[in-house]
């Protein structure tokens, strides 16, 4: 009989699952209810054993959903301009975007600098959340001016925006210009990303530009560093 203790025990059994590829990443770990009937221990020990899987970077837990197992983090190349769902085109997995909020609203002097329209023009204002599989990795809030875009839906914002822009409305999207720091999350970023308050997020604040020089939107992203890596490539001047 193994000397280890059965909370060590209960890691390398899911440990072993996960080697062998029967949990997959991003797939859900059985329930703590169903981790102590199969073991025989009590909740304290599969909450243990949990907690060391946790440590090692092996799982992670979703406040209120469960435990899974930790997905590669998304690769964010800074050089190229992609969507949410083109950057996860080679992944092969299940994602999609809860919109939170879709309105239109007139835009205050700050924002109609930054989409270079007049002020209280009006704009369209959508925030959403977007998911990989079941768990939460960005938070979005993005402005539009509802001049370019009068036939913007909800449907199109639970889709990809940059899809409804180059196809839908035959725009060519240029450049964006982006600033990428460190920030504590906020309260709305802690409860739709299920983060720890005290830890910091990453925020991008970015303008997109059409061919043609306009600005067709102004966004704020929050991001769980657990769950992106941001990349670049610099060359040494000659």
């Amino acid at each position: 009989m193994s000397r280890k203790p059965m909370y060590r025990q209960i890691a390398d059994a899911l440990r072993e699952e996960i080697r062998c590829a029967t949990l997959k990443p991003g797939d859900a770990l059985p329930t703590e209810s169903t981790l102590q009937a199969s073991f025989g221990v009590s909740r304290v020990t599969v909450r243990q054993a949990l907690k060391l899987l946790t440590e090692e970077g092996i799982i992670e837990s979703i406040q209120g959903s469960g435990s899974y197992v930790k997905e590669e983090r998304v690769n964010y190349d800074i050089y190229q301009l992609t969507g949410f769902y083109e950057k996860l085109a080679n992944r092969n997995v299940d994602s999609h975007s809860d919109v939170k909020v879709f309105e239109v609203i007139q835009a205050e002097p700050w924002l109609a600098e930054k989409l270079q329209i007049a002020a209280h023009d009006k704009v369209w204002h959508v925030k959403r959340v977007r998911f990989i599989k079941q768990k939460p990795v960005n938070l979005e809030e993005t402005w539009m001016p509802l001049a370019l875009f009068g036939d913007l839906t909800w449907e199109v914002m639970e889709n990809s925006k940059y899809r409804y822009i180059e196809q839908m409305k035959k725009m060519t999207i240029d450049r964006s210009e982006q600033e990428l720091s460190p920030v504590m999350p906020s309260e709305e970023a802690v409860a739709a990303l299920a983060l720890e308050p005290g830890k910091p997020v990453l925020e991008k604040v970015s303008r997109g530009f059409l061919k043609d020089g306009q600005v067709f939107e102004y966004s704020r992203n929050v991001f769980n560093s657990d769950d992106y890596k941001f990349t670049l490539v610099a060359k040494r001047r000659q």
